[in-house]
């Protein structure tokens, strides 16, 4: 691989530096380095982060393809400035034995634009009944440190101790979905106001916290490691931020479409805006906010979850939940917790890159940008301003709740262990 020079870049939002890359590692950090034989990139006024990674993404691959691959995934998370993603195990077949994680893992090494670390089902075919081979995927080529049933909550309290009891063996932990089924059966949306004016079947902020609250006290209660996926209301917060002050071992995450948007937006009856936990309140958004600048939530995970146009482009009751996330997740952290003062980019890169890295136990990732780091980088022009527009989306499907929106902030180039996955904003 040739050098590369990153010149004048504002490294965690701090004083400009210039950043050199030889091979797969950063090689010199510093003021005045000599650019030699190295390709240069003027970077003046741009932010350098470490390689984002995401927790929680759907790559549809193995079984809906129609949605997603783990090569067009990948790129839409290249474009975003990832490097590594989780990709969950809610696939056709279930990611729930080693074979199929191996698979999954073996097409992100293939596609080459960011690691892909697959996380295992907690259960078989995540139907909350027996647990799957989870030391048999810990033990795969793809060595799996997170397990989940997303899309499905494991609302069986034994089986739920069995998973965390399970994973205490390889410091492993359990990603929770919080949604007990019995509360959100026909919910269509978060109920409130806005659901008992336009009668549609309300998804209680209860059905959250009540599964929440159960299983923290089954984590401290077994001395494993549980982590919250999309927490959306103000009251889990609380029970995080109360279950934290006990020092028991429990992280949380909180979506980008979370930190920005509410309910008042379901009026338009556009499905998508139909996601799952649902848009909530205004004041939820706030505690979500305040969370996530104090450290009660620990990352951003963008939940990516890509569905076809047909899935979308009908009446609401029958539309999918979920929307694309990958390629806007960083514009809308900037957005919500930056250009409001929460949090800076150094926090930025504590809640994108760091804490998620280590959340995940993932190697390589969440480093600091200095001599003898993997060369896994971001690069991000902070002052751009643009209409979003997925017609030019990487990722295979067009659902996202903004287009048309202008949001700040573009990567305008990711490196993958000192080779450029996106130079100028386009894939390399």
């Amino acid at each position: 691989m040739s050098k590369i020079l990153i010149r004048g870049a504002k490294v965690l939002g701090g004083e400009p530096q210039d950043v050199l890359i030889d091979g797969e590692t950063v090689a010199q950090t510093g003021t005045g380095i000599d650019a030699g034989d190295a390709t240069v990139i003027e970077a003046a006024g741009q932010i350098l982060l470490p390689g984002l990674v995401d927790l929680h993404t759907h790559l549809r691959e193995p079984g809906r393809e129609d949605s997603e691959t783990v090569l067009t995934g990948t790129r839409a998370a290249a474009v975003g400035g990832f490097t590594a993603v989780h990709a969950m195990a809610n696939t056709f077949p279930v990611a729930d034995t080693a074979g199929v994680v191996e698979q999954v893992w073996r097409l992100g090494r293939e596609s080459g634009y960011c690691d892909v670390q697959p996380v295992g089902a907690v259960t078989v075919g995540l139907e909350g009944k027996q647990l799957a081979e989870l030391g048999a995927m810990h033990d795969s080529a793809a060595g799996v440190k997170v397990f989940s049933d997303d899309g499905k909550c494991v609302d069986d309290a034994v089986i739920m101790r069995r998973a965390l009891e399970y994973v205490k063996a390889f410091d492993g932990v359990v990603a929770q979905h919080a949604q007990e089924p019995r509360l959100t059966e026909g919910a269509q949306m978060n109920e409130g106001v806005v659901s008992a004016e336009l009668g549609l079947g309300g998804w209680p902020a209860v059905a959250e916290e009540s599964i929440i609250a159960r299983d923290v006290l089954l984590a401290a209660h077994v001395g494993s490691r549980v982590h919250i996926c999309h927490l959306s209301t103000a009251g889990s917060v609380e029970i995080i931020r109360w279950a934290k002050s006990k020092g028991w071992n429990v992280t949380a995450e909180v979506t980008p479409h979370h930190l920005l948007l509410t309910d008042e937006l379901v009026r338009t009856y556009n499905p998508v805006y139909k996601v799952n936990p649902p848009l909530r309140t205004e004041a939820d958004v706030m505690a979500l906010r305040e969370a996530l600048a104090d450290g009660t939530i620990d990352c951003v995970a963008t939940d990516h979850a890509p569905h076809p146009h047909e899935d979308k482009d009908c009446e609401w009751a029958a539309a999918a939940m979920g929307m694309v996330g990958l390629e806007t997740a960083l514009s809308v952290v900037q957005q919500t917790m930056v250009d409001t003062g929460l949090l800076d980019w150094a926090g930025v890169a504590d809640r994108m890159s760091f804490r998620p890295a280590a959340i995940g136990r993932l190697e390589g990732h969440g480093r600091p940008v200095s001599a003898g780091e993997p060369a896994n980088l971001t690069l991000v022009d902070p002052a751009y301003r643009g209409a979003v527009d997925p017609a030019g989306f990487a990722s295979r499907s067009r659902n996202t709740p903004y287009e048309g929106r202008e949001l700040p902030g573009r990567v305008t180039h990711t490196f993958l262990r000192g080779r450029a996955t996106v130079v100028d904003g386009k894939l390399a």
